[in-house]
């Protein structure tokens, strides 16, 4: 079970200065149009993603794996924040000490407005040379000719975290140290299936924290929070502007 509206604890706490950290998934993305790959239809020209997204695939057909995500680019180029990523915005510029940790890659946090972000799984619009580790933000869409080159010659490669790769050590760090301070952690449109990010609202609320989960479905966090806000990111993130005080602006 769960409810759609803010609790009187929660409102109490938005309307505080203790820190708040947010950690979205790609559910709040999805409300932009984008794929979340995890559902019904999540392929890519007949293609699971994630046997793309590795390493191990790179390696082998890097022509196809940055075909892959030179349209996930498009894609995101072409999306549009959503009332969630326009709330999120809001609620740090509005209220200050929120610090917003997010498994997307699509930049759309960014666009809305969020200038405190984590990205744990690293960004589309970053590109790392395969030879000499270096990286450098790139936000035109078209990178063609595919695969992309670095200046040194060697091959680039999406500054983003595939399968079977570590999450970046002082980013996931960060996080960590701030789901101990936290004294209040909101959980959007994630699965809290992927580690180690979903651990995060756990060692939160064994350090004191109150936790807040929004999703539609119930998740495996779902027993462990103290409230659950049954919608999507897009319905439930502005609600939770408004409790804070807080009138965030319609997306253009």
């Amino acid at each position: 079970m769960g409810s759609a509206a803010p609790s009187d604890a929660l409102r109490s706490l938005l309307r505080g200065k203790d820190p708040i950290l947010v950690l979205t998934g790609a559910g709040v993305s999805a409300e932009s149009g984008l794929a979340t790959f995890r559902g019904p239809g999540g392929l890519w020209e007949g293609r699971e993603p994630t046997e793309l997204a590795t390493p191990e695939a790179f390696e082998a057909d890097p022509d196809t794996v940055w075909r892959f995500y030179a349209w996930r680019r498009t894609q995101a180029a072409a999306a549009k924040p959503n009332p969630g990523h326009v709330a999120l915005a809001a609620l740090e510029r509005g209220r200050g000490n929120v610090l917003l940790a997010t498994q997307n890659v699509d930049g759309l946090h960014e666009r809305a407005g969020s200038v405190r972000v984590l990205r744990l799984h690293g960004s589309l619009w970053r590109l790392r040379c395969t030879a000499e580790g270096t990286e450098h933000d790139d936000m035109n869409p078209d990178l063609s000719p595919l695969p992309p080159r670095c200046r040194c010659g060697a091959l680039l490669r999406p500054g983003v975290v595939w399968f079977g790769e570590a999450l970046p050590a002082a980013t996931l760090s960060e996080a960590a140290a701030a789901a101990r301070r936290a004294a209040l952690v909101i959980v959007a449109g994630t699965s809290s299936l992927v580690y180690p990010a979903a651990s995060l609202p756990v060692a939160a609320r064994e350090a004191g924290a109150y936790v807040v989960e929004i999703n539609p479905e119930p998740t495996p966090l779902s027993p462990l929070v103290h409230e659950r806000l049954r919608g999507t990111a897009g319905e439930i993130l502005p609600r939770i502007a408004e409790a804070a005080g807080i009138e965030p602006e319609r997306p253009a």
